[in-house]
């Protein structure tokens, strides 16, 4: 569910017409709902309560520092992959202790400034990793508490690109030489071993490719204990897709998934941890762009103020986002292709969609734009980063400006020789 719903024919976030906030910010602009994204994280959170989790939003997801202190405020953790990541989550007030740090790439920089602020696990994805993350620890005289991702080889049947949990994906440990890695762990003295985690893709619209993975990790994990490795958590990542298009086929309610894992792990006196990004965010958030022109050639292209640069989704992953006018008009439906400005074939939003012809100068909304929208956006063919608003009710407030030419300027400079 979401917040953005038709007013006496315009779409409105909460209590706020589009208008208002794009003829105060101009467009494009991402706009979240700060109710449905609280709404969220209540609903994930309550249909594991039988678990009492550890949720841990990912903040690759949406790092709006606003948005996080929204997640931090309604206790949720962060789950981050980067320094950057981390320095977000810490500086939105979510406590270091409910804090992960996952990723294939983790540096030694960010691993000493990982350790330092106390966070509450790495997840730790090759030896080579777990033996630098050892010689850290030693030099800066602690341990560091650890779990190894597994990757169990299971196909989460999602696009090839959001992928992560089958053998050939670059991702994790093979769920079958993790005991060995375990038991290296086990020799160096600067790591404490807590767990095992797991996530196999993104958008997930089936409860099985979980099943299948968890009850794998669930035979590890008694592998492991039966052998005298402590484990006293279990990661088992993020994943569960949420609906794009109206229409479309639904993926499963939190209230069937958190059924699914306290099943299965009804018998487990360890600590469970969640890494949901996608279905706390996405539905949360719109792009809002404007209507450039109309252009009449092999077909109907709607022409906006809006780029791939902005929403990088439809042109990395094929996705489609329902895309609708901001204010209705009842004209009949026609087919039109919504394009962006950027200067790619492939700044293409949708194709042949059916909608009301616009008028140039009108607005137009992206939907479930919440997720991966303003976190990969780029300043490519040097067009302005999107600002970002939240709404509360009948108030909004701008979160992220957009800048300045001068500002996206800035901090480039001719050399010396010059």
């Amino acid at each position: 569910m979401d917040h953005f719903s038709y007013q006496q024919g315009i779409l409105h976030a909460e209590g706020v017409d589009l208008h208002r906030i794009a003829a105060e910010v101009g467009t494009p602009f991402y706009c979240y709902s700060q109710a449905t994204l609280v709404h969220h994280a209540k609903v994930f959170t309550q249909a594991l309560a039988s678990v009492n989790p550890l949720v841990c939003f990912a903040v690759k997801a949406n790092s709006n520092l606003a948005v996080l202190k929204l997640l931090g405020e309604a206790g949720l953790g962060a789950d981050v992959v980067s320094e950057g990541e981390l320095r977000r989550a810490l500086a939105a007030g979510i406590a270091a202790h409910k804090i992960v740090f996952s990723g294939v790439g983790k540096t030694r920089e960010e691993m000493a400034f990982a350790l330092t602020a106390g966070i509450h696990q790495f997840n730790v994805e090759s030896d080579r990793e777990l033996l630098l993350l050892n010689e850290v620890a030693r030099d800066l005289q602690m341990k560091a508490p650890i779990a190894l991702r597994v990757n169990p080889d299971v196909d989460a049947g999602t696009h090839a690109k959001i992928s992560t949990g089958k053998a050939e994906n670059k991702f994790g440990i093979a769920i079958d030489v993790a005991p060995s890695v375990y038991a290296l762990a086990q020799t160096l003295p600067h790591i404490m071993v807590r767990g095992v985690s797991v996530h196999i893709g993104s958008q997930l619209t089936s409860l099985e490719p979980f099943r299948a993975a968890y009850v794998r990790v669930k035979e590890l994990v008694q592998q492991l204990r039966a052998s005298g490795v402590p484990i006293r958590s279990i990661d088992l990542g993020g994943g569960l897709g949420v609906p794009y298009v109206s229409g479309g086929s639904e993926p499963p309610l939190p209230l069937e998934y958190g059924a699914m894992v306290s099943a299965l792990f009804a018998d487990w006196d360890g600590e469970l941890i969640f890494e949901p990004g996608r279905l706390i965010a996405a539905n949360a958030g719109i792009l809002i762009g404007r209507v450039t022109y109309v252009k009449q050639a092999a077909r109907t292209y709607i022409i906006t103020d809006t780029g791939m640069n902005d929403l990088m989704r439809p042109a990395l992953y094929d996705a489609i986002h329902e895309t609708v006018l901001v204010k209705q008009r009842d004209t009949a439906p026609t087919s039109v292709s919504v394009v962006g400005p950027v200067c790619e074939s492939s700044d293409v939003f949708v194709n042949d969609v059916s909608m009301p012809l616009p008028a140039e100068g009108d607005l137009i909304a992206f939907r479930s734009a919440g997720a991966y929208g303003a976190s990969m956006s780029n300043s490519y063919n040097s067009r302005l980063l999107a600002p970002e608003v939240l709404v509360d009710g009948a108030q909004f407030s701008i979160i992220r400006k957009r800048p300045t030419y001068a500002e996206m300027l800035q901090d480039e400079q001719m050399p010396e020789w010059h």
